[in-house]
C-alpha cells in the first residue's frame, strides 16, 4: 500500500508536480526585483543595515523565477541601463550582530555580512560597481562564474587592486546558472576572515523541469572572535568558536518554514575553513545541483548528509512529507556549539566537590567543567558562573520542552499542514500530536529479564520493572493532527 511519505516523494522526484505544483504561488523577497524606474546610480541609496524580511507576500520576478530567501538576509535590487542589470557593492566595516550577547566589528558589503544576495537569469549582462570603503585594497572574484578574465577579481593576476576610496566596475554577460558566490581576492584571510562574502544566484533562462515551491540559501563560515574581544582574528586556522549559518548563530538564524506536499530547495556554499557535513532529519532529499547548476535528474543522488567542502555550492531538494520541527546542522559535533576553551582537562567522572569554591578564592570566576558532562554549562549563566564578556553560551536556544543545547550551525526546519504557501511567518513550535511524540515511562516495561554485558563479556541480569506512563508535556496537542 502506498503511504502518505511515499506518495509524496514520488510525486516530487517524477517531476509530475501533482501536489508541489497545486500549492505553487507567486513567491518573491520582499525587496523588489524591479528597479527600472529608478534613476541614475549616484541616487542609489545603499541601506546601511538591512533588517531580516518579514513575511512575504509578493510574486514571481517578471523574468518568471522564484526569488531565493536568504537566511537573515537580503536581495541586492538592481536598476536597468541600457538592457543591463547595474548593480553597486560598497565594501566597508560594519558592527554585526552574531547572536544577541555576541557582536563584533566585521568587514562585509552594504551594512551586512554576507554582503547582499545578486540574483540574476541565464544570458543577462549585468555590470557591478565596486565601491572600497576600507582602509586598505580590495577586489571581488565571481566564484564559479564563467566570464573574460579580466574580470576574475584577483588583484595583481587579473586587476589592480581597488584602493581605499576608489570604484571599479566589472561588466559581463552569464553563461550559465547555478549557485555561486563572490567574495575578495586581496589580502583574503582578514578579509574572509572578517565576514567579506556574499551569494551570487542565476537562475536558468529556460526555467526548470521539476519546479520548486521555496528556495532558500545560506553561506557556512566561521570566525574566532575570542572572549571579552570585539573583532574576529584572521591568524586562526582551526580553532574556531563561532560556526555560522549566513553570519548567525544558533538561536539566531532564521527557521525555514515550509507547507506539508511543497518541495523546497536549499543552496549551501561553504566559505569557512572547514568542511561541514549538513544534515537534514527526517526528510531525506536529492542533492541536485552546485556551481555547475542544477544536475541532469539522471545524476540526483539520494542522501540525508552532504558534505560540502571548503570552496564548494551544493544545493539540497526534498519534498515535505511529515509536518513537525526538524533539525538542519552540522553533524561535525563541535560545530553545533558556540565559544568554548581547547585543551583544557577533561574532569568526566571525577568528584570534583569543594574544588570550585577553594580554587575560586583565588581565581574569582574560575568554573568546573562538569564531572558528567557538558550539559550544565550550557546556558549564560551555568552553576551561578557567568560567561565572559561579548561571549555566547557553548550551548543556546531553549525549545518548548527545555534547553536545545544546540549551538552554531543549527536551525529549524519548519513544516505545517496549514502554513500559506506564500507566508514565511515563523508559526512557532509544532504543537504534537499526543499519540505521536515521544514520552517518559518512568520505569521498563517487563519483556523478562533484560540482558546486560559486564565488563568481562559475561551476561549479567536486572531484576525487570513495571511500566509507569507519562503526564501530559508541554507542546503536546490532544487533537488528532498537529499545528
Amino acid at each position: 500500500m502506498l503511504s502518505r511519505r511515499d506518495l509524496l516523494q514520488w510525486v516530487g522526484v517524477g517531476g509530475v508536480g501533482l501536489l508541489a505544483g497545486a500549492s505553487r504561488h507567486a513567491l518573491a523577497q520582499p525587496m523588489s526585483h524591479d528597479m527600472s524606474s529608478m534613476t541614475g546610480m549616484e541616487g542609489m541609496k545603499m541601506p546601511s543595515a538591512p533588517v531580516s524580511p518579514g513575511p512575504a507576500k509578493v510574486k514571481r520576478h517578471p523574468q518568471g523565477y522564484l526569488p531565493v530567501r536568504t537566511l537573515n538576509g537580503w536581495t541586492l535590487p538592481y536598476k536597468m541601463s541600457g538592457g543591463v542589470k547595474e548593480f553597486h557593492l560598497v565594501a566597508e566595516e560594519i558592527e554585526h550582530e552574531f547572536a544577541p550577547g555576541s557582536r563584533a566589528k566585521c568587514w562585509g558589503y552594504n551594512g551586512t555580512t554576507p554582503g547582499p544576495t545578486i540574483e540574476v537569469v541565464e544570458g543577462d549582462r549585468v555590470r557591478i560597481f565596486v565601491t572600497n570603503r576600507l582602509g586598505e585594497p580590495t577586489s571581488v572574484h565571481w566564484h564559479g562564474i564563467d566570464l573574460p578574465s579580466g574580470f576574475d577579481g584577483v588583484a595583481g593576476l587579473n586587476q589592480p587592486a581597488i584602493g581605499a576610496g576608489e570604484t571599479y566596475v566589472y561588466e559581463f554577460t552569464l553563461r550559465q546558472h547555478g549557485t555561486h558566490m563572490y567574495h575578495p581576492h586581496a589580502d583574503e584571510m582578514t578579509q574572509m576572515a572578517f565576514g567579506m562574502m556574499g551569494l551570487f544566484i542565476i537562475h536558468p533562462k529556460a526555467g526548470e523541469e521539476v519546479p520548486v515551491d521555496r528556495d532558500y540559501a545560506f553561506l557556512l563560515h566561521n570566525w574566532a572572535l575570542h572572549p571579552g574581544t570585539y573583532r574576529p582574528d584572521p591568524s586562526v586556522m582551526q580553532d574556531f568558536d563561532l560556526w555560522s549559518f549566513n553570519s548567525k548563530v544558533f538561536p539566531a538564524i532564521d527557521p525555514l518554514v515550509m507547507r506539508t506536499g511543497e518541495r523546497m530547495r536549499i543552496r549551501m556554499g561553504n566559505l569557512s575553513m572547514w568542511n561541514h557535513p549538513i544534515h537534514l532529519h527526517s526528510n531525506p532529499f536529492w542533492v541536485t545541483g552546485s556551481d555547475a547548476g542544477r544536475w541532469p535528474k539522471a545524476q540526483w543522488r539520494r542522501e540525508v548528509t552532504e558534505i560540502v567542502g571548503v570552496g564548494q555550492m551544493r544545493d539540497i531538494e526534498f519534498v515535505a512529507t511529515e509536518p513537525g520541527d526538524w533539525a538542519l546542522h552540522c553533524h561535525m559535533a563541535h560545530h553545533t556549539m558556540g565559544p568554548m576553551g581547547h585543551g583544557i582537562p577533561n574532569p568526566a567522572g571525577v568528584d570534583q566537590s569543594g574544588v570550585e569554591a577553594e580554587i575560586r578564592k583565588m581565581l574569582p570566576g574560575y568554573g568546573a567543567m562538569g564531572r558528567n558532562g557538558m550539559s550544565e554549562h550550557s546556558g549564560h549563566v551555568a552553576m551561578g558562573l557567568k560567561g565572559p564578556e561579548n561571549t555566547l553560551p557553548m550551548m543556546a536556544g531553549e525549545g518548548q520542552f527545555g534547553p536545545i543545547e544546540m549551538g552554531g550551525m543549527f536551525t529549524v526546519v519548519k513544516v505545517r499542514d496549514n502554513q500559506l504557501t506564500n507566508d514565511f511567518t515563523d508559526p512557532g513550535w509544532y504543537r504534537y500530536p499526543k499519540d505521536k511524540i515521544a514520552r517518559r515511562v518512568s520505569k521498563s516495561p517487563d519483556f523478562g529479564e533484560p540482558v546486560r554485558r559486564n565488563p568481562y563479556g559475561s551476561p549479567s541480569r536486572k531484576p525487570p520493572v513495571a511500566p509507569e506512563s507519562m503526564p501530559d508535556m508541554p507542546g503536546m496537542d490532544h487533537s488528532s493532527h498537529g499545528g
